[in-house]
């Protein structure tokens, strides 16, 4: 007589189930957690999330619940005969037709507030236009004429509103710890500006790591960022220094050659330094004070002279499919130009 091949019980998938939610409870604490908001906006989410779930277990367990009752109470018994046939009920199917709307209709309403509440920027937030590359972030402050890349500075307490577009495909900004997913959607939309709007208030201090949350090519995991929240005096200092131009290197130093080094090349076509001839390509991270920055290729790497270095000789070795291309440089060539990038503080 052949073996009986044993399904999974629902006892066991119960217990996956438990296990899984254990697992997301104790890690609150990690990076990129929704269970660990520093901002109005993502504790609201966390609220839904909570709500969310605390259903969704319900749901689980009556329904699993009435799966073992009825496969215990009505199982096959020695002698018992053909069970009576039963066409249909319509109370039944009344009622679990009205019951999912009702639970769908209260989430809807459950989420409507928390998602609405995502946009509506205070009037006096801190603007910073977010576009999506492939792969990396690139964060403007229009008011004060900055640019930067992989790395948003924000002052602790203060409202950021985030206006997101994409300059090739579709992106999605997600920071969990701040705020909900949004969508930066490339071309002219919404009115001719193009980009979707979200905001937050990082109220403590620290460092809150994002990602891209939409597939979007072969460096979709290689898209990440990271929000500095700093005090307000550190922010106004930080966002002087970075509006000032690049920095000149002394004569003769190698930090010289390199920015020499650096201005032959087609780096110009992709990268723009402040003050250095030639160079005004948008395609790729802006470099002028990329030496002050802790990381790079998409917030991937620590900004370190060995990582840089590497990065500058042999990028798609360090991220493959990136689009910066090797331009087949000299060891005195990489050495000079990583000198030179490290210098612009």
């Amino acid at each position: 007589m052949p073996k009986r091949i044993r399904r999974p019980s629902s006892i066991v998938v119960a217990a996956l189930a438990v296990l899984i939610a254990s697992q997301i409870v104790t890690s609150a604490a990690a990076a990129q957690s929704i269970l660990d908001p520093v901002s109005p906006t993502a504790a609201s989410l966390k609220r839904l999330y909570q709500i969310v779930f605390v259903l969704g277990v319900t749901v689980f367990l009556l329904v699993e619940g009435l799966i073992l009752y009825t496969a215990v109470r009505f199982r096959r018994r020695d002698g018992d005969g053909e069970p009576k046939q039963v066409h249909g009920s319509a109370k039944a199917e009344v009622a679990w037709t009205i019951a999912p709307a009702v639970v769908v209709l209260g989430l809807a309403a459950a989420s409507y507030g928390p998602l609405l509440e995502q946009r509506a920027a205070p009037a006096d937030a801190l603007v910073v236009d977010v576009t999506g590359k492939q792969w990396f972030w690139e964060f403007a402050y229009p008011e004060a004429g900055v640019i930067t890349a992989n790395e948003l500075v924000v002052p602790v307490g203060r409202a950021v509103r985030l206006r997101l577009a994409s300059a090739d495909v579709i992106h999605s900004f997600w920071a969990p710890q701040l705020g909900g997913k949004m969508d930066a959607i490339p071309g002219e939309r919404q009115g001719g500006h193009g980009r979707n709007e979200m905001w937050f208030r990082a109220e403590r201090e620290g460092e809150y790591w994002g990602q891209c949350a939409e597939l979007c090519g072969v460096q979709h995991a290689g898209m990440r960022f990271v929000v500095r929240a700093v005090p307000e005096l550190e922010f106004t200092a930080w966002l002087a220094a970075q509006a000032a131009p690049a920095v000149e290197p002394a004569p003769g130093s190698l930090e010289a050659a390199g920015r020499d080094a650096i201005a032959g090349l087609a780096c110009v076509g992709c990268h723009v330094i402040d003050g250095v001839e030639g160079m005004v390509g948008r395609v790729g991270p802006d470099l002028t004070h990329v030496g002050s920055r802790r990381h790079l290729a998409g917030a991937v790497f620590e900004n370190t002279p060995e990582n840089l270095a590497r990065w500058i000789d042999r990028p798609a070795e360090m991220k493959p499919g990136a689009n910066m291309p090797a331009l087949g440089l000299t060891p005195e060539q990489v050495e000079a130009i990583t000198a030179y990038l490290l210098s612009l503080q």
